[in-house]
């Protein structure tokens, strides 16, 4: 065993450039039967507490199953609009070099991610990333709404420890949920918060984004 990768997918591997928000909307009107006036905040949050939290917002109280016909309407609206996500999104530069070197490497990957594994799937298949992915090993948005939890899974998923493991991830958020399993972090400035933000919440690696590929094999494996 030559170590575990945890991706972040959203401004970790790609940028929807607003279309995922716009698909999320979608579903929620088919779901509750009401447009979204205001959606509750998504960086931190899993697909069902987004859900939950924007629902709040509109004064309605959702169970799993009212979860459940969202997660469905947002699959079937990502698949509707797969060409326009394909057109108006992008990988980030230097996504699909980090994942095939880390998979020349011997470095088994999967994702960890907000996302309910079927969107979080066409994300990177449209954006042809999805190839070094192992997806039964991950953690998606309907296994669990608490983060730290999501980076638990693939570690029994693998079968392996913590100190095998490095999540690679854009959010102070997704830092916190690796050190609450005691997993490294390589932060990528890639999204919302600066390098300093994401020394400051304590990533062990902050990288610009992950152009130098060679860079980014090395830290990992030196820390495997």
């Amino acid at each position: 065993m030559t170590g575990l990768v945890l991706w972040d997918v959203d401004r970790t591997l790609i940028d929807t450039r607003g279309v995922g928000r716009e698909l999320s909307a979608s579903a929620f009107l088919q779901t509750t039967g009401q447009p979204t006036r205001q959606q509750a905040r998504i960086d931190d949050f899993t697909e069902p507490v987004i859900f939950r939290e924007t629902a709040k917002l509109h004064g309605l109280t959702t169970d799993r199953t009212d979860f459940e016909r969202f997660a469905r309407a947002l699959t079937a609206a990502h698949l509707e609009h797969a060409a326009e996500l394909r057109e108006r999104g992008h990988a980030l530069p230097g996504a699909a070099a980090a994942l095939n070197a880390l998979a020349e490497a011997g470095v088994r990957q999967t994702v960890v991610s907000g996302n309910i594994r079927a969107v979080a799937e066409l994300k990177l298949q449209l954006f042809g990333l999805d190839t070094p992915i192992l997806w039964e090993l991950g953690a998606y948005g309907e296994d669990h709404d608490v983060r730290a939890d999501l980076v638990r899974l693939p570690l029994e998923h693998a079968h392996t420890t913590a100190d095998d493991a490095v999540l690679i991830g854009d959010t102070p958020a997704d830092i916190d949920g690796a050190h609450a399993n005691g997993v490294r972090v390589i932060a990528v400035a890639t999204g919302r918060s600066d390098e300093a933000s994401l020394r400051d919440a304590g990533a062990q690696v902050v990288l610009p984004d992950l152009r130098d590929t060679d860079l980014l094999v090395k830290v990992v494996r030196n820390g495997i």
